[in-house]
């Protein structure tokens, strides 16, 4: 019997709303520059630790990784859903997707020199966060880097919040309960950018990307 948990039913929802996914934030950089220096900034410090290969986890349909590509890091791209997947590989056939689980990843030990997990955390519940950070941390070398993009709870007397996400349920968290899961999982902070929201925003959110380092 194949269990129907909260990571199926996610995938499911993701593989069916692809397409419209792919459309909508196929420019998702084009009117953000904080967010295109700050993945020029994790670029420069991977290469600087040793460069290494970069994996985005969770990376639909790939337009990420083909920005970093674009910044001159070998990229490849992961995700749960094969139907994202599919149209990363159409969009970007020079690069390599992969089917697979954040929170089992088919990557050898300490071979990364860079991880970047862009609002891929949102829809794991919390009590199964520390598994994938593990992971993370598994899979990146010493002195390799994280970039992990969320958005933020309402303060700090809140560790997480659920949210109306459109695709499927989804969390919160605050930025200081999840450094100090890094650091537990032997990621050090190194440096966080908070945006806030335009007022025009439907969700009045800080988004949040912490960057750590593993020793």
């Amino acid at each position: 019997m194949v269990e129907h948990d909260a990571h199926s039913a996610t995938r499911e929802a993701y593989d069916a709303a692809a397409t419209t996914y792919d459309q909508l934030f196929r420019d998702t950089l084009r009117d953000r520059p904080l967010d295109r220096a700050i993945l020029s900034a994790f670029a420069e410090v991977v290469r600087a630790s040793g460069d290494g290969q970069v994996a985005d986890l969770g990376c639909g349909p790939g337009h990420i990784t083909a920005h970093l590509d674009q910044l001159g890091l070998a990229a490849f791209g992961v995700d749960a859903s094969p139907a994202m997947i599919e149209l990363a590989r159409q969009a970007n056939s020079d690069l390599r997707f992969d089917v697979g689980s954040m929170a089992a990843l088919n990557i050898a030990d300490g071979v990364l020199g860079g991880v970047l997990s862009r609002w891929s955390i949102i829809h794991t519940p919390p009590q199964e966060l520390p598994v994938i950070l593990a992971e993370f941390h598994r899979v990146l070398a010493p002195g390799g880097h994280l970039l992990i993009g969320f958005s933020a709870s309402d303060g700090p007397s809140h560790p997480t919040q659920v949210f109306d996400h459109a695709v499927a349920p989804a969390y919160r968290w605050s930025p200081d309960h999840l450094a100090t899961m890094l650091r537990e999982s032997g990621l050090a902070e190194v440096a966080r950018m908070v945006r806030e929201p335009e007022p025009t925003d439907r969700r009045q959110f800080q988004e949040i990307q912490l960057l750590a380092r593993k020793a």
